[in-house]
């Protein structure tokens, strides 16, 4: 596998019991049976047997057919023919199109150390212009804004608000940043798969078993509802019917992670040819920004240790990033 979950998301679409910021990566942050009737004893041993027969029978028919449903149950899911020819669909449409814009509005579980499961939401706004061209916007429901470009040459990440941003070189394409991004660098994209030109053969070998749930509607569009697992991500996605196969919805559940905390994503505003720029994916940083390092190009790259402030509410999120 060239990338993490699709996971990552549910790969996928997360869990993440705990969300990393990317001022963290950046250094700074960031069958029930029913009872059985009584039967009363009678006097002749006739009658005593035949009963104890035929309830012998209903025993065993109860424990065939509770045999038959254990069975049934625990077969895994085939992929659905029906299924699998959408998210197929849906795949390739993402990876021919060579540009677009789309917003998203994201929430996501924060695993406390309580238990408890706090949610937080985020604003993104991406931007792709393939082979070689990607920005994604991200603003944190306390305001906190963060971007991240690739202008074919140089793949940057800041935090304005904070003055600091970290940046690498590598010519390449979409996916290699990508790939760097999440296997290399070790920062998370719920929906990363889904920037790739090579997104039909990566979800087809993560995807276990995959159902068609229902056709449904999200927001007034028509839309099929699909089910799929991978090795560590259950994920729902809901994709446009018609001749457009958009995503519209996402749902990861992480369930490797301490309490199977969820990304939730809603797509909107999806435009196939936007009209950006070249200068919409090159950083340059105010003169009052510090440039730092990738938390995963220092050396030892040795996992944080210092825990949330006592009684402070962690947002990081294991997937979410």
């Amino acid at each position: 596998m060239s990338l993490h979950e699709i996971e990552n998301d549910r790969e996928g679409i997360h869990h993440e019991s705990s969300k990393e910021k990317s001022n963290e990566s950046t250094q700074e942050g960031r069958t029930t049976m029913r009872q059985s009737r009584h039967i009363r004893p009678e006097s002749s041993i006739g009658k005593r047997l035949a009963l104890t027969v035929l309830l012998a029978a209903l025993c065993m028919g109860f424990i065939a057919a509770a045999q038959a449903e254990t069975q049934r149950v625990a077969t895994p899911v085939p992929v659905s023919s029906e299924a699998k020819a959408v998210l197929m669909r849906m795949a390739e449409f993402m990876a021919k199109t060579q540009s677009y814009s789309v917003n998203v509005r994201d929430n996501y579980d924060a695993y406390q150390e309580s238990g408890q499961k706090i949610e937080f939401n985020e604003m993104r706004k991406i931007a792709v212009v393939r082979p070689d061209r990607l920005r994604v916007d991200v603003e944190e429901s306390n305001g906190i804004k963060h971007l991240v470009t690739f202008d074919g040459k140089t793949l940057t990440m800041a935090t304005p608000s904070l003055n600091i941003y970290a940046q690498t070189q590598g010519p390449g394409t979409i996916d290699e940043a990508v790939v760097y991004f999440v296997r290399d660098l070790g920062m998370k994209l719920p929906f990363a798969v889904l920037l790739l030109s090579t997104a039909p053969k990566e979800l087809e070998q993560r995807t276990r078993s995959l159902d068609y749930v229902e056709k449904t509607s999200i927001l007034g569009t028509p839309a099929h509802h699909l089910a799929g697992r991978t090795e560590s991500v259950d994920y729902q996605i809901w994709i446009a019917d018609g001749d457009r196969p958009l995503p519209l919805r996402l749902v990861l559940t992480y369930i490797k992670e301490r309490g199977q905390p969820q990304f939730r994503a809603q797509f909107s505003d999806w435009n196939l040819a936007p009209e950006v720029s070249a200068s919409t994916f090159v950083f340059t940083p105010s003169p009052e920004m510090h440039r730092i390092t990738f938390y995963a190009q220092l050396p030892g790259r040795a996992a944080p240790t210092s825990k949330p402030a006592q009684g402070a509410k962690s947002k990081k999120s294991g997937g979410q990033k």
